[in-house]
């Protein structure tokens, strides 16, 4: 009988089928305007009329200077409703502007979606039309679509799918195409079927509108901008015809975007939000990579994004929202309970290569005993189109049958927008009690979780990490985002502690709290899970490069003027004085380090020995140091990549050997790294079969300093066919471990470069620290969860034991890392070639140490040696008047690590401590301060003061009471 075709065309069209606008793509990957006169004929009145536009590029209908459309063909959004009804009154000419960007939904890659970016590629527009909608001719078609496949779907022993296919049959016979009378009883015919009413047991499926927009990927930042505007504005325009419709959107950065470049659009978010439709979810900036973001980092990204929400929608979320990101730390859900959110939303780990994750509702419970009720979309995907076959996956698919009777069901293009559209909602309106099918309801995350909690009681409960068995080659790519990223946040970490003690010890100088803002939120937004994790193109990179150069050169001018504020008086030169040497420490424990001092007349860079408090200032006067120790019972023997260790650096009873005989230490390693297709994202466990130790020298070992104070040792390697490596080795006096300071020049393709360290320790499991404290992963491959982390993330160290003795690596950029068998390696350098084809090809400099211990790891300080390495003194040129020393904090355990002193915003003279239990351990430190204290409160991460939190002030300090890895944050209100 022929196919009823929804569109009819008129007979003189605006722009012909086929008229084409090529645009060369840009760097800046501009967009094109196009001016489009409309004329509707009088004879379409009362007719619905659409403008439509089919083009390869995602455009965006602009009308009396506002936006009012996206049109993304791969999104299926190629009309813009002009009138449902063509009345009198309404203008029949009108004017509107088309702006076409030169990029699809998912970018211009060459042949393939990762492939980097077609310079050449052009962006075609195939049709520009004016066309009558035939409303009736399309709700048909979406009958016949949802009977057709329950019938197929259903399967043979369901009586339901032979009802469906026989419904179907019989509006098929009463239909005719060339008679709109007929239309209606066909209708009825199916509206029979959608009206037979479900049970009361059957599944229930909570529908939410869902548009996953990556800030960054195969796009640059301001492509995402306008990737927002798009898909919110159609958002926007399907609220206003569907007033069921709720969508979830996550991601304070691009509200933010939204709210600057598109004000008009987002006022008309603003009460869509008021009408609870448009929900604010997620309460982070971005959507962040959940593994390489430091401690202090993910409470920030809650904390600019909660109070973005509170400021602008009067509320903060109450469910964390990160489907796409690559892992979950064991340390998020302490962190999500410290800023209000008990409710965690995801899907990644359907995506594991190796083992099916068990549940898709749980408890999931942090390191430190947090608990947060977790869902995992049962359809496993943020993206569905609303059809049966999802429905029906949802409910066979979910592990939890039984336990709990409700389900996600996030509808809407994403990735790189669209959203949902109105053929998803009118597939879902069928499906709403349809006996055979499940129970499909729009709803909002607070209602899905609400009636989860009620069900929770049989819930399981999974402990620690949620590891993504895929994508651990992003813990190594970028290598200079990687970089980038742990500088800045010391950089951070340094200018707020330093600002914060300026401001205590009186004068005029004022917190700089909008700058911090603005460099925070630039961190925050390279910390996003395509940036951080290196899977962008080029132009990401030089964006996210230039944002870190930004907060380099900003902090850099706030810590100086901190440090005049601070400490002036010894930084004035007086008369008859000779200059001396200013050392500012922004750790909580007092240390003693050989420094470089520079600017002194002929010491520069000449080695001397710092001994300064915890966050304390000390003066020293020049000197020549010619200092030993005096009984040396550490002796090195530095060769080509490798080391030999006798004994403890602090413990001089001990004599045993850390690398096995025949082993040799400091070893790198090349390795073939040609992943299946996810190139940058993924490295694959049969690289490991290609491993080929490092050894033509084209630098032989030389001594570069004797001894003194600090001895070194250099060399130079090749690196495959055309990269090199300069390495210097470093012992200083009273350090206990043992620098490489390292500098490639890499230029390889699909290789993977990593240094190991066999010790001659032996445990079946290894420890890595992670943000606010550790965890362990085993050294064996006994089943396939261990065999499946043959590549894994740490932060600033690892660490292998045994009872009395072990040996750490220390680091002060890299992730990447395992530990298999005794042999400890430290991923360096990848060359993946999509999506950016140069990926690594550069300079790189870094610096790994190794530190032998005895006992255990906590009590030989290996965790605070980690600090040490990445948060440097400073050495600041000083006049060389005397002052006592002072110290601003101290804490009475080392288990206890004092993480951030900042300003409390909005708050004035209010400080921020945050502190954590590093160790494992429970216990009860006392936080001693020199700052003139008035009141102490405790505090939950979004800094709102806790009920019936206030600390007496005693005579040792503050009393903390600490569990394993509890973080704890205490609002400390100065006297004037």
């Amino acid at each position: 009988k022929g196919k009823p075709s929804a569109f009819k065309r008129p007979r003189t069209r605006l722009a012909r089928a086929g008229t084409v606008c090529c645009c060369l793509l840009s760097s800046r990957w501009e967009t094109c305007w196009f001016k489009v006169e409309l004329s509707i004929p009088p004879a379409w009145a009362g007719r619905e009329v659409h403008f439509v536009w089919e083009s390869d590029g995602e455009g965006m209908v602009w009308r009396d200077a506002q936006p009012v459309q996206g049109l993304t063909k791969e999104g299926e959004k190629t009309s813009y409703i002009l009138t449902r009804s063509m009345k009198e009154p309404e203008p029949h000419s009108l004017t509107l502007y088309v702006e076409l960007a030169c990029n699809g939904l998912f970018g211009a890659g060459k042949g393939s979606m990762i492939a980097p970016p077609d310079p050449d590629r052009r962006f075609t527009l195939s049709k520009a039309e004016l066309v009558v909608f035939n409303r009736d001719v399309y709700e048909l078609l979406m009958d016949l679509e949802i009977l057709l496949d329950m019938a197929q779907l259903l399967g043979e022993e369901n009586q339901r799918s032979f009802q469906a296919l026989y419904t179907a049959n019989q509006m098929v016979n009463v239909c005719d195409v060339m008679d709109p009378s007929t239309f209606p009883a066909a209708r009825d015919l199916a509206a029979a079927i959608f009206s037979q009413r479900n049970g009361e047991s059957q599944h229930t499926i909570h529908a939410v509108g869902h548009c996953h927009i990556d800030s960054a990927w195969l796009w640059p930042y301001e492509e995402t901008i306008r990737k927002c505007a798009r898909s919110w504005v159609t958002v926007v325009r399907l609220m206003e015809c569907n007033p069921e419709l709720t969508f979830a959107c996550s991601q304070a950065q691009q509200f933010e975007w939204v709210r600057s470049w598109y004000p008009g659009l987002y006022a008309q978010v603003q009460d869509f939000v008021a009408k609870g439709q448009f929900v604010p979810v997620g309460g982070t900036w971005v959507e962040m990579d959940g593994n390489l973001p430091s401690g202090e980092s993910m409470v920030r990204q809650f904390l600019q994004g909660q109070r973005f929400f509170q400021e602008q929608f009067g509320r903060i979320c109450s469910e964390f929202w990160l489907p796409d990101t690559f892992g979950y730390s064991a340390q998020l859900p302490q962190l999500m309970r410290g800023c209000g959110i008990r409710r965690f939303l995801t899907q990644k780990l359907s995506w594991n290569l190796v083992n099916a994750f068990p549940h898709h509702t749980f408890f999931w419970e942090g390191i430190d005993g947090s608990r947060v009720l977790t869902h995992f979309p049962p359809g496993d995907s943020y993206g569905m189109h609303g059809r049966v076959e999802e429905m029906l996956k949802t409910v066979k698919n979910n592990k939890d049958k039984g336990r709990v009777n409700h389900s996600a069901f996030l509808f809407g293009f994403g990735d790189g927008g669209g959203g949902p559209t109105q053929k998803m909602l009118d597939r879902m309106k069928r499906m709403t009690d349809t006996d055979g099918l499940p129970r499909v309801q729009i709803s909002t995350p607070d209602r899905l979780f609400s009636a989860l909690e009620k069900e929770s009681s049989q819930l399981c409960t999974w402990v620690g990490e949620l590891f993504l068995e895929l994508h651990n080659g992003t813990y190594t790519t970028q290598a200079q985002i990687k970089k980038g990223n742990r500088e800045c946040e010391r950089i951070l970490h340094d200018v707020e502690v330093l600002s914060t003690l300026a401001v205590a010890r009186g004068g005029a100088f004022q917190y700089p709290a909008s700058q911090l803002q603005r460099l925070w939120r630039l961190l925050l937004l390279n910390q996003f899970h395509d940036v951080l994790p290196g899977s962008c193109i080029q132009l990401v990179v030089e964006d996210a490069l230039q944002y870190y150069a930004e907060i380099r050169r900003a902090g850099a001018r706030l810590q100086e003027e901190a440090v005049q504020s601070l400490c002036r008086e010894l930084l004035q030169p007086k008369a008859g004085n000779t200059e001396s040497t200013l050392v500012l420490n922004t750790l909580p424990w007092e240390r003693t380090e050989v420094i470089s001092r520079t600017g002194l007349p002929g010491r520069d860079g000449t080695p001397d020995l710092a001994s300064a408090g915890g966050l304390r200032e000390v003066w020293l006067s020049p000197s020549h140091w010619n200092w030993a120790p005096q009984t040396s019972h550490c002796t090195y023997t530095l060769l080509h990549c490798w080391f030999f260790l006798c004994c403890s650096f602090s413990v001089p009873l001990c004599s045993r050997e850390s690398v096995p005989g025949g082993c040799c230490a400091n070893q790198f390693a090349l390795f073939d790294d040609v992943p299946l297709y996810w190139d940058a994202w993924d490295v694959m466990d049969y690289h490991l079969e290609t491993r080929k130790p490092v050894t033509t020298l084209l630098k032989p070992l030389e001594i570069t300093l004797a001894g003194g104070l600090r001895g070194s040792a250099s060399f130079s390697l090749q690196i495959g066919e055309s990269s090199t490596l300069t390495q210097e080795i470093i012992l200083d006096a009273t350090c206990p471990y043992l620098r490489f300071l390292t500098q490639v020049e890499w230029k390889e393709a699909h290789k993977f470069l990593k240094v190991e360290f066999p010790v001659q320790v032996r445990s079946t499991n290894a420890t890595y620290e992670i943000q606010f404290g550790h965890l362990q992963r085993p050294t064996h491959w006994n089943t396939s969860w261990d065999w499946a982390r043959f590549e894994v993330w740490a932060h600033k160290w690892l660490d292998l034991s045994e009872h009395g003795f072990g040996v750490a690596l220390l680091n002060d950029c890299k992730y990447g890392a395992s530990a298999h068998g005794n042999i400890l390696s430290l991923s360096l350098l990848r060359a993946p070639k999509s999506p950016d084809a140069m990926a690594d090809i550069t300079h790189h400099q870094f610096t790994y140490a190794v530190m032998p211990h005895l006992g255990s790891f906590q009590d030989a300080g290996v965790i605070q040696c980690a600090y040490n390495l990445n948060f440097p003194l400073h050495v600041v040129p000083a006049s060389s008047a005397r002052c006592p020393p002072w110290s601003a904090f101290s804490v009475s355990s080392p288990a206890v690590v004092l993480e951030t002193v900042k300003q409390a915003s909005p708050r004035g003279r209010t400080v921020v401590v945050r502190l954590y239990e590093a160790h494992g351990s429970t216990l009860v430190a006392w936080l001693q301060t020199s700052l003139p204290v008035q009141e102490a409160v405790l505090c939950d991460l979004l800094e709102r003061p806790a009920a019936q939190g206030r600390l007496p002030l005693e005579q040792r300090g503050l009393r903390l009471s600490f569990t394993p890895f509890r973080v704890l944050s205490i609002l400390l209100v100065l006297r004037q």
